[in-house]
């Protein structure tokens, strides 16, 4: 599981997940919703769009690509989406 964090900003809060995906929103909840939301895009992204990266960026982390791919094959199979991502905080 990516490093789940919550932070405090001027009017709610911030959930950062492995620095690569966020969510933001006035409560916890709300930010867990965006966070969701975010996550579920860039793993849909990834398997209807496959991968390509640019030799002049550094190489992706392959953690957060296995954790994508595991986020998109739980949303295809109907899976509890919500609680692999933000389970921790529950």
């Amino acid at each position: 599981m990516p490093p789940l964090v919550v932070q405090e900003q001027a009017g709610g809060c911030r959930l950062r997940l492995a620095n690569e995906a966020w969510g933001d929103g006035p409560t916890l909840q709300e930010a867990a919703d965006d966070l969701v939301g975010r996550v579920i895009r860039q793993a849909t992204a990834m398997r209807a769009r496959g991968l390509a990266f640019s030799k002049e960026l550094s190489p992706p982390d392959l953690r957060w690509l296995d954790f994508l791919y595991e986020v998109g094959e739980l949303a295809v199979s109907g899976g509890d989406v919500r609680q692999r991502i933000v389970g921790l905080l529950e």
